[in-house]
């Protein structure tokens, strides 16, 4: 009898243990776009994407947390004008010599109802850290008819200062320090 309790003891504190940790989604790289906005001597907007991304997120509606870590490969970077790529590409700017990557890493998510309103972390760019904070306008779980599975995401946005991540090529010609990073993403419930 004292075995049976102890057992269900452990199985109890298992099973409290597993629903804290929530499900692992893994991010779906075709329903996942990192893009950038960057105003142009105030007269128009230049737009550009990274191409290859990975990641996956730990979520748990019921204790209302999660995690999130997310690589952007920025030698993927594409505006669809060639030369405008490598200027991006070279050390004016992502540097992807030394830096090929970036990433973002979260533990706090915050809530809306049983929505996620903001995604609060640390973003790594050109070896540099700094706190950033993710805005949901979308957020949304639902059961995939073609992978028969759940799969959760939304619509984020942010401003960054380009400087604070030491990316300040051309500031003193007029270009300006804010880039406004828009993240559409859709991640799979892994089984």
């Amino acid at each position: 009898m004292i075995i049976r309790s102890i057992l269900a003891a452990v199985l109890a504190a298992t099973a409290v243990g597993a629903q804290a940790q929530g499900a692992t989604y893994a991010l779906d790289p075709t329903h996942t776009f990192v893009t950038f906005e960057i105003g142009h001597f105030g007269t128009s907007t230049n737009r550009g994407r990274f191409d290859k991304k990975s990641g996956a997120a730990q979520f748990d509606r019921a204790t209302k947390n999660g995690k999130l870590e997310v690589t952007i490969d920025t030698t993927s970077i594409s505006t669809g004008v060639a030369p405008f790529d490598k200027h991006l590409q070279s050390k004016d700017f992502f540097n992807v010599a030394e830096h090929p990557s970036a990433k973002f890493v979260s533990e706090k998510f915050n809530f809306a109802g049983d929505k996620v309103s903001e995604v609060a972390g640390q973003l790594t760019l050109l070896g540099k850290t700094a706190p950033v904070t993710l805005k949901a306008s979308n957020f949304n779980c639902y059961d995939n008819p073609m992978l028969k599975r759940e799969v959760c995401g939304g619509d984020f946005e942010t401003t960054i200062q380009r400087s604070q991540f030491g990316m300040d090529w051309g500031l003193k010609m007029g270009f300006p320090d804010a880039v406004r990073l828009i993240v559409q993403v859709e991640a799979i419930k892994q089984q």
